[in-house]
């Protein structure tokens, strides 16, 4: 998923997992990096879905929100497809994982250190796990909103 704005909503999880702010390197080229910090955030009424806001130094932050299944498949083998791909780094000194992403506007490629962001998947998935996060999903006004949303004409 990316930048998706739907009001797909599930029952709210007992326990708040706090944001995550990462220190990623945006790769300009093969060998320019630009240092760059990400917020990742983890929504209760939401649990399937990960919000990612990369904040710019200078100008807007880009929010993109990828399933959670996807960030956590990429940091231990390819995941995803289309706009957004995650996958580990050879391995180095620190473990990492790139982050591609890509639309008609931009195309952005980030190394993300794994560990961090590994604990903080473990704690979303102990507040809502799997198997219970598509839980009290209210699917009718999900398809209505998708069939019917902005941009598309009901006649």
């Amino acid at each position: 998923m990316h930048r998706d704005q739907s009001r797909l909503r599930a029952r709210s999880a007992p326990e708040q997992v706090p944001s995550l702010f990462l220190d990623l390197d945006q790769m300009l080229d093969e060998f320019t990096r630009l240092p760059i910090r990400a917020e990742f955030r983890f929504d209760p009424d939401m649990p399937a879905v990960i919000t990612v806001e990369i904040l710019a130094e200078r100008g807007p932050s880009l929010i993109w929100r990828i399933g959670r299944e996807l960030l956590h498949g990429g940091l231990t083998s390819m995941s995803g497809s289309c706009d957004v791909r995650i996958w580990p780094t050879l391995p180095g000194e620190r473990p990492s994982s790139w982050l591609l992403l890509e639309s008609q506007e931009v195309e952005a490629l980030f190394e993300l250190p794994t560990t961090p962001l590994a604990e903080w998947l473990d704690a979303t998935y102990r507040a809502t796990s799997a198997a219970t996060e598509m839980d009290g999903l209210n699917w009718d006004a999900f398809l209505l909103e998708l069939l019917d949303g902005p941009g598309m004409r009901s006649e």
